[in-house]
């Protein structure tokens, strides 16, 4: 699997990452990925849905449903499960990447903090749990996804 496409490039290499895996780059999986690219935010189908509708009336929410699942399985795109009952989904971002990012998940408002400014410590941390994981399984990590839940500044004013 590749490690993530960056924000800024072309969209060019789509259509050669997708033709890698054995599929085609159609006109929906491409508006798909347009509105991903366009975003910071953690999208669900159902917003990519309601965004893409007035550009492409014919796309149904199921083709959605169906582009984005092609996308995970290609690993342009992570689907994120935070405890909402809705799957979210964003670009992925390999870990080298200046937006590889973490998300802080406030279980009270559902608030999605990106995390990102990480400091020597953290890196080292993560680099060491990397390495210790790879060797102790024998296996090769190549991104890794982490999310804490918890209480936004606001949610752990409310509840004091």
């Amino acid at each position: 699997m590749q490690s993530g496409c960056r924000r800024g490039r072309g969209l060019g290499w789509w259509h050669g990452h997708i033709r890698g895996y054995g599929y085609r780059m159609t006109a929906q999986r491409e508006a798909v990925l347009e509105i991903m690219t366009k975003t910071r935010e953690h999208l669900s189908a159902e917003d990519i849905y309601h965004q893409l509708h007035n550009l492409y009336p014919n796309i149904g929410l199921t083709t959605i449903y169906r582009t984005l699942e092609l996308l995970v399985d290609t690993g342009l795109v992570y689907k994120f499960d935070f405890g909402d009952g809705r799957a979210r989904y964003e670009i992925s971002e390999g870990p080298d990447s200046p937006d590889h990012h973490h998300h802080l998940v406030c279980t009270c408002c559902g608030k999605i903090t990106n995390y990102t400014d990480f400091i020597d410590k953290e890196r080292k941390l993560l680099n060491e749990t990397e390495m210790g994981l790879s060797k102790k399984f024998n296996f090769k990590i190549t991104n890794h996804l982490i999310q804490f839940y918890g209480l936004c500044e606001k949610c752990n004013k409310d509840e004091k």
